[in-house]
C-alpha cells in the first residue's frame, strides 16, 4: 500500500487499497460455508458466473449485489469498498505474517489491474482492426 492509515490490518484487510471485490465475495461466501455452486443456485445465476464475480472478470448488476449481500449476510458497501458490516479478518496464522499476506494480496491487485488494462486495450485494438477490415 502506497498510503499510510490508521487502521489496524484486521480493520483494512478487505478495503479497496488491499481486496478487490471478488475477494470480498469469496471470504464473505466461505464465511457463510456455501461453495460457488451453492451461493449461484440461491441467487439464480450459474457457477460460472459467481466464479467470473470471484475472479473480478465480470460484475454482478444490482440486484444480484443486494441478493448476494443479504444470502452472505454482508452490507452491499462491504462488498464494494470493504466498508460497513462484512467478515472479519482471517486470522494470522502462525508461519504467514499479516504483511506478508497483505503483500501478496496487493500483487494479485496489480496483476488483475494490468490484466484489465491489457484487456480493454486488447478490445480497442481489435475494433480497431475490424473498421479497416
Amino acid at each position: 500500500m502506497t498510503q499510510e492509515t490508521d487502521l489496524t490490518p484486521e480493520e483494512d484487510w478487505y478495503t479497496e487499497d488491499v481486496a478487490t471485490f471478488g475477494d470480498r465475495l469469496a471470504a464473505a461466501r466461505e464465511a457463510a460455508g456455501l461453495k460457488q455452486g451453492e451461493l449461484a443456485k440461491r441467487i439464480g445465476v450459474k457457477k460460472s458466473t459467481i466464479a467470473a464475480w470471484e475472479e473480478d472478470l465480470s460484475e454482478p448488476r444490482a440486484n444480484r449485489l443486494a441478493m448476494m449481500a443479504g444470502v452472505l449476510n454482508v452490507s452491499i458497501r462491504w462488498l464494494l469498498v470493504g466498508e460497513g458490516d462484512g467478515v472479519d479478518a482471517p486470522q494470522e496464522g502462525e508461519s504467514t505474517t499479516d504483511a506478508d499476506l497483505l503483500a501478496i494480496l496487493q500483487q494479485i491487485r496489480d496483476i488483475r489491474t494490468r490484466m484489465k488494462n491489457d484487456l480493454e486495450q486488447l478490445a480497442k485494438l481489435e475494433k480497431a482492426l475490424r473498421k479497416k477490415l
